[in-house]
């Protein structure tokens, strides 16, 4: 009698659990995503925060601008924020005589006003600075960062921390074993162990823009998505490696515990996987984008972490929340959203509270939100501006590509300065930012405005870069 009774019993608490309600796909964690919209098809920032906060388990929000409409569109939801000021800020915040007063009053003319009922947890200083060419701009870098998390703290607001993002190009060159990474030579001794100390100082994350996508091959694909693979052994620590992203994280990881700084939080700023690309280019999808940021969320997420940092959890922004369609470049700049301009999701990574969704009336709110690139190489090709391309075409595409390359050349007294019209100064950019990102057809695609030629452009002074 009594094993027919232990017996209906488990049927009992088994027919229970299949009636429960299932939410596995929702991660066990909240999770970031980057906001912009450099797009004329977006809802307006208000319908956006709302929808977050009210059907998906978005807590974090990382902008590239400190946008006043954005920054209030999240005033008293559950969402805390991560704001941006631009490269060009930099260098004032970083003097020595004014850069604390100049540091304040941006705290106060863009922040004061909106917390706390908009919750900023972030202010970052810049974007993936270490990717200029102006020495002077790269030294400002942590003194500004000085001063703004001084600033912060005078005026009021000690739980907003300073950061800012690297790209991966900080590491030296290597041959791909994690337990190999260390910082290039100069950073290395002058530059990272100080702002190390400050992060650790500060209690802030050291945040890095870790992309398998600009670095993996048709045969690494798999391991770049998270998908069965051999993986890469470490001879070192023994460790075998079957994602790329946890590689790079860890690579990291190694560079700063060379330096005595293993403890500093690591923050991932932007990681994304895009759905659309060059025709014919292998490894791009809705299944492959689905693919890696799944797997980015198991690792960041759920307390897995990496090899060498087991049972972590990092704070972690999707890169990014829609596609946006007015920004230039190749295909893929412009399909790395996870969400539609209705909120249905462009593929499912278990993020939507419920399947249901509103769609409020879209209204364009456009803000320039740059994404990282791959490592430059040489060769002999360039990229121009075609002759039938509007000005308009055109100036978009200098003010794109500024954001990555050194536009100096363009400026009044720089050796590409003249002829100074739109057509010339557009070509030098679309140039180099063709170079800086690997020199393929489509990096010079621009919405069609740009073409790739073997004769060079260069003219007296004017050297294009190849």
């Amino acid at each position: 009698m009594l094993p027919l009774l232990l017996l209906l019993l488990l049927l009992l608490l088994l027919l229970l659990a299949a009636a429960a309600p299932v939410d596995a796909a929702v991660p066990s964690l909240p999770v970031g995503v980057n906001y912009g919209a450099n797009a004329d098809n977006l809802p307006s920032p208000t319908a956006v925060a709302s929808f977050l906060a009210t059907h998906t388990t978005i807590n974090r929000i990382k902008l590239f601008d400190a946008n006043p409409a954005f920054i209030s569109a999240f005033a008293n939801t559950p969402i805390s924020l991560a704001v941006s000021l631009p490269n060009s800020a930099l260098p004032s915040l970083a003097d020595r005589q004014t850069g604390l007063d100049a540091a304040r009053q941006w705290v106060r003319d863009n922040l004061s006003p909106h917390v706390p009922a908009t919750n900023v947890s972030l202010l970052l200083a810049g974007n993936e600075i270490l990717l200029s060419t102006d020495k002077s701009l790269i030294l400002s870098l942590l003194p500004a960062m000085r001063r703004l998390a001084q600033a912060l703290r005078l005026e009021g607001l000690p739980h907003v921390r300073v950061s800012t993002p690297h790209y991966l190009g900080i590491l030296a060159p290597s041959d791909g074993i994690p337990s190999n990474a260390r910082f290039r030579p100069g950073y290395d001794t002058k530059l990272f162990p100080p702002m190390l100390q400050f992060h650790r100082d500060t209690s802030s994350p050291f945040m890095v823009n870790p992309y398998p996508y600009f670095s993996y091959r048709p045969e690494t694909l798999d391991y770049a998505l998270f998908r069965p693979n051999r993986g890469i052994y470490d001879p070192n620590t023994k460790l075998n490696y079957t994602s790329m992203f946890e590689a790079q994280m860890d690579a990291i990881y190694t560079a700063m515990k060379r330096l005595g700084y293993g403890d500093v939080d690591i923050a991932v700023g932007e990681a994304g996987w895009p759905t659309q690309a060059e025709p014919g280019q292998v490894g791009v999808g809705l299944r492959e984008a689905s693919d890696f940021n799944e797997g980015m969320l198991r690792v960041v997420s759920s307390g897995k972490g990496t090899p060498l940092m087991p049972n972590r959890k990092f704070e972690t922004y999707i890169f990014s929340l829609f596609d946006e369609n007015q920004k230039p470049g190749p295909i893929a700049e412009r399909h790395f959203g996870i969400l539609n301009p209705d909120f249905t999701p462009i593929y499912d990574l278990g993020l939507l509270r419920q399947s249901e969704s509103g769609a409020p009336n879209p209204s364009p709110n456009p803000s320039p939100n740059p994404t990282p690139k791959p490592a430059p190489s040489g060769g002999g090709k360039w990229c121009v501006a075609k002759a039938s391309a509007s000005d308009t075409d055109l100036q978009n595409n200098i003010n794109y590509a500024c954001g990555y390359v050194d536009c100096k050349p363009i400026q009044s007294g720089g050796a590409c300065f003249d002829p100074n019209n739109v057509q010339s100064h557009a070509a030098f950019v679309m140039n180099a930012f063709y170079q800086d990102n690997g020199r393929h057809d489509y990096n010079c695609d621009f919405k069609g405005t740009g073409v790739v030629t073997s004769s060079d452009p260069s003219y007296g002074s004017c050297k294009y870069v190849s």
